[in-house]
């Protein structure tokens, strides 16, 4: 067995209502002051409100940010970062979708005040200190409470990321209640997005793709492939919403530690020029990426393939992997999703352009079990139109 490295999440703490403890458990952990990291749609939910009457009742100092936007840009982070050092808070809660949590753990690192920003892309270029830090994801979809990565868009389009083990949080709390409310696609689209990091993680390139990380890529894939169309179709369904919370979020903990690959450098660019929600650009691609790689990540697409649609068992081979394939199109377009660059009001005229886009994200690319060229790219984004 090679050498591997697994890290994640120190505590971890799942159950339906547990936001309710969020006062308690901040004042453990973080202490009387603290910044809350969210955005404009989770303020209009109650939920926010939620957290804080629940903060304030144990006497914590509560600093709001709302600002947060998807994707978001360099100026979101250094504005959230010098309300938190102006404000002098203990620490940080990051309560949202993946956005949000991203957000959150850069402030953690940057309201220390020792880092810049620019000064940590790339992998484990941020060392630290930073302040105390707790996630409350709300969305099943990015797994971004126990991975050390945040995603940051820079200039116009382009998308880079932070990755280090110092932005994993002191915990991370999961409360399927927070998921109920979610709109089908968003459902759909972060479902998917998770799924994806199941997906890629098992087959990683990566030379610490480890029996950990394949495990709970399986594990979680077990979780989500029967139950997405449910959460979908019923969004008051609370045995799906469990199922998909805890799915994502070992989904989560598999690509943390064996990264995840073409599909999302695939994905990057569309966000970044179409401003496509991270799920969805993932959904558009996801197939003909895994038809691509078919050819040397067969067996592991054998492997995973009866762990997402157990009806697959009695097929074999290529023609599993086939039927794999076709099968995650379908669940996709089942849940709603749009199934080509077209219907995005993407022209043809610009594949070429995300192309030579997504062969900027080397850090992704590295990690797919066949390497893809320019020429490859753009063939992938000419099946997806």
């Amino acid at each position: 067995m090679s050498p591997f490295v697994f890290n994640t999440t120190r505590s971890i703490r799942f159950g339906a209502g547990s936001l309710g403890s969020i006062g308690s458990l901040a004042r453990a952990v973080i202490g009387a002051r603290v910044c809350v990291v969210t955005d404009a749609g989770m303020m209009a939910t109650g939920i926010v409100e939620q957290a804080v009457a629940t903060l304030k009742a144990h006497g914590v100092v509560v600093t709001l940010y709302s600002g947060v936007q998807a994707d978001p840009p360099e100026a979101v982070i250094r504005e959230a970062a010098d309300i938190v050092r102006s404000a002098a808070v203990d620490g940080v809660i990051g309560l949202g979708g993946g956005s949000s949590l991203d957000v959150a753990k850069l402030v953690a690192l940057l309201g220390v005040g020792k880092e810049e920003l620019k000064s940590m892309y790339g992998v484990e270029k941020a060392k630290g200190p930073r302040l105390p830090l707790i996630l409350v994801p709300t969305t099943a979809g990015t797994g971004s409470e126990v991975t050390p990565i945040s995603i940051v868009t820079t200039g116009a389009a382009e998308k880079m990321g932070v990755v280090s083990q110092v932005l994993l949080p002191d915990v991370a709390l999961l409360d399927p209640e927070l998921t109920y409310g979610l709109p089908p696609q968003v459902t759909a689209a972060t479902g998917i997005d998770a799924m994806v990091h199941a997906i890629e993680a098992y087959a990683s390139a990566s030379a610490n793709n480890n029996p950990l990380s394949r495990l709970l890529a399986k594990q979680a894939l077990e979780l989500m492939g029967p139950t997405l169309l449910k959460a979908v179709q019923n969004g008051a369904d609370v045995d799906a919403r469990a199922d998909m919370l805890l799915g994502s979020m070992l989904a989560g903990q598999a690509f943390a530690n064996s990264p995840v690959a073409a599909v999302h450098a695939l994905a990057y660019p569309l966000g970044g020029h179409f401003h496509i929600p991270h799920g969805l650009s993932n959904a558009l691609v996801l197939p003909h990426v895994l038809r691509f790689n078919a050819a040397t990540a067969h067996q592991a697409y054998v492997d995973l393939a009866p762990h997402v649609f157990p009806e697959l068992t009695s097929f074999q081979g290529q023609e599993r992997v086939a039927l794999f394939c076709d099968r995650l199109a379908d669940l996709s377009a089942a849940c709603g999703l749009p199934q080509t660059l077209r219907e995005m009001g993407i022209g043809e005229d610009w594949l070429p352009k995300l192309a030579r886009d997504a062969m900027n994200q080397t850090r992704l690319l590295v990690n797919n079990p066949r390497p893809v060229t320019e020429s490859d790219a753009l063939a992938i984004y000419r099946a997806a139109f």
